[in-house]
């Protein structure tokens, strides 16, 4: 009963992958992974592993053919393996017309997303595949190979970069026995060329500490995006002193959204915890830094006295959301948060959420970049975020 409601689960969790636009953003991850069920088709076909002398054999390898095969997933460049001197043809089954290989690509490319891409889950998705069992040793290369990939895509050349929003968020992760949460930062951009957005990079590690940040922030830097006219983020710990240090001609905008919720730690009365978001908001929707100024002073004055806590963190750090009315007032609304960093973290928690622990780093940061290829791409070929002109 409990296998059958664990699947179920599965085929709910893949589906919504596939209604998330998992086919248009993974051909070349696709192609890894058949390339990889093939080639262990052919050795299971010989009956020797490459290189393998003195074992009895059912032929030779022979080289690569090169088509392009139609998937759901999109074109796919395959390398089909052939065999010479076998006393039966070979072919690969799972490009045979009308078999399981388009479903199964899916499947197998979203439960590896699912399940954090953890050799033991992948064995088990190669052996359905192929129809053959595989070693843990042959699932560890074809990870590897997407590590590869993946670290390419990580590590890419950046365009120069007019707004930049970054954020951190926490998962779960086994390290030596004891859980532990991993923070991963993200970056994402607004290209000074053509006003379009795209996820810059990815960061995971076991400390939000400013090293983590700096390290990271310095990586953006290295990779060409330049000086940005503004970085949106929450006040998180180390962030601002690794800005400092490595973006320290930039001015930074604190995330109005974030302040408005820590706000609310220092209302001590229920009643009025709506009535002090509502007149945060106020401050925030002034037509220029001058009107909110006197705004703040209003809302200090009005609190001073029943919620002096509030009144004195309000006075030192609602200034810090001001940073945006130095822009254009047609920009303020995306720039003045870090909202977008936000859902793109949901994004992730979406297909992270059945995995709830991970048993690695390498598997964490393996499951983000593949998501976040995908939605990158989406915006890259999506329409202008923010008119520059």
């Amino acid at each position: 009963m409990n296998e059958h409601k664990q699947t179920t689960q599965q085929d709910l969790l893949i589906n919504l992958l596939f209604d998330d636009g998992l086919q248009n953003a993974l051909p070349r991850i696709a192609e890894i992974l058949i390339n990889a069920a093939m080639l262990l088709e052919r050795e299971a076909h010989i009956g020797a592993d490459p290189y393998q002398r003195g074992v009895e054999r059912n032929g030779y390898a022979n080289g690569f053919k090169t088509p392009t095969f139609q998937t759901g997933v999109g074109a796919l460049e395959l390398s089909v393996p052939q065999v010479r001197e076998s006393d039966q043809t070979f072919r690969t089954s799972l490009l045979e017309k009308g078999s399981r290989s388009d479903r199964a690509l899916k499947s197998a490319i979203a439960t590896m997303y699912v399940e954090g891409v953890s050799t033991r889950r992948v064995t088990k998705i190669m052996e359905q595949m192929c129809g053959f069992s595989v070693s843990s040793g042959q699932v560890s290369n074809l990870n590897k190979q997407l590590d590869v990939e993946f670290a390419k895509w990580r590590t890419r050349p950046l365009p120069e970069i007019a707004y930049m929003s970054i954020d951190a968020t926490y998962y779960k992760v086994r390290i030596d026995g004891i859980v532990r949460d991993c923070a991963t930062l993200i970056a994402y951009g607004v290209r000074r060329v053509d006003g379009k957005r795209m996820i810059l990079g990815v960061s995971c590690a076991l400390s939000e500490a400013e090293v983590h940040w700096r390290g990271f922030l310095v990586g953006l830097k290295e990779r060409g995006i330049g000086i940005p006219d503004m970085v949106t983020s929450d006040a998180h710990s180390g962030l601002k002193a690794a800005l400092k240090a490595s973006f320290n001609a930039t001015p930074w905008q604190r995330c109005q959204f974030h302040l408005q919720q820590n706000a609310q730690e220092y209302v001590t009365k229920q009643h009025l915890k709506s009535k002090v978001a509502s007149d945060i908001r106020i401050i925030f929707n002034a037509d220029d830094r001058a009107h909110a100024e006197e705004r703040l002073k209003d809302f200090v004055k009005t609190y001073g006295e029943s919620q002096p806590r509030l009144a004195v963190w309000a006075e030192e750090n609602l200034p810090e959301g001001f940073t945006v009315f130095a822009l254009p007032e047609a920009c303020r609304k995306r720039l003045r948060t870090s909202n977008g960093c936000e859902n793109v973290n949901g994004q992730i928690k979406k297909r992270t959420r059945v995995v709830g622990l991970f048993p690695s780093e390498e598997s964490l940061l393996r499951l983000v970049t593949g998501v976040l290829i995908e939605i990158s791409e989406t915006w890259e070929t999506g329409k202008t975020y923010i008119n520059l002109n």
